[in-house]
């Protein structure tokens, strides 16, 4: 089984809510690592203007580049649900390292500001996956713009579309996350 995201980028209203509620469920400082971001997307002029959001996240790829890229084999993806996990006790830190940042098409890999930080992201949140609960950012969501669980059911349920504005789907990592994309009318 693979766990995958779901994201409905139509509802999405850009209030950052599921970004604080990572970094406060995760207990992550203040500053510039956060685990899930929040993107605006701005094209287009008066009288056209477009606006979208995109989460940002772990994908949790199929194949993940990060896996392959880790000298220390600190980082892995559980077979038993496709979660990428990190072991900061394995890790050798940003100012050693960093070829998992360099290598992640999506910049899920984030750094603290302490001196030679470890490598930490998003899990999945995992420990909720036990306890029965969805991801922080699922349930934080106002919008219900988000959506988590297997990935053929989340295919089911919401279509297969891979592509959503400010969105590359790398064809090579396979990002374990559906869309309904906002269209540009």
């Amino acid at each position: 089984m693979q766990l995958a995201f779901f994201f409905d980028q139509t509802r999405c209203i850009g209030c950052y809510t599921c970004a604080v509620a990572c970094k406060d469920w995760h207990d992550v400082p203040a500053g510039p690592a956060s685990w899930l971001r929040v993107i605006t997307i701005e094209q287009g002029r008066y009288p056209e203007p477009f606006l979208a959001y995109l989460i940002s996240a772990c994908y949790h790829c199929d194949v993940p580049a990060c896996v392959a890229a880790c000298p220390m084999n600190a980082i892995s993806k559980r077979e038993q649900d496709g979660i990428v996990i990190v072991d900061s006790n394995k890790c050798v830190g940003r100012d050693a390292c960093q070829l998992c940042l360099q290598v992640c098409p999506y910049g899920a890999p984030q750094f603290g500001i302490e001196e030679n930080a470890f490598m930490q992201k998003c899990d999945f949140c995992s420990e909720r996956w036990l306890m029965g609960k969805r991801p922080v950012c699922v349930d934080s969501c106002p919008a219900r713009a988000l959506d988590a669980g297997p990935l053929d059911e989340m295919r089911t349920r919401y279509g297969e579309a891979t592509k959503a504005a400010g969105f590359t789907y790398n064809y090579e990592v396979r990002p374990s996350i559906v869309f309904k994309p906002k269209l540009r009318t």
